[in-house]
């Protein structure tokens, strides 16, 4: 299994036959963050915006 990285966090690659899409999800927090792509540019960048946008909200709080 392959990883993807970003400001420090790591998230998992995996891919579905069944539903022809990446997908993955941030590994090594309590928080269940997904994201998902039909190709793997499509799936950093899904992964990116998931971890930015959770990263705001936590800020928020």
């Amino acid at each position: 299994m392959k990883y993807l990285k970003y400001k420090s966090y790591t998230g998992s690659l995996e891919y579905s036959r069944e539903n022809q899409l990446f997908h993955g999800k941030v590994l090594g927090i309590k928080s269940l963050i997904s994201y998902e792509g039909e190709t793997g540019p499509e799936l950093e960048e899904s992964f990116k915006e998931s971890l930015d946008e959770y990263l705001h909200d936590c800020k928020e709080l």
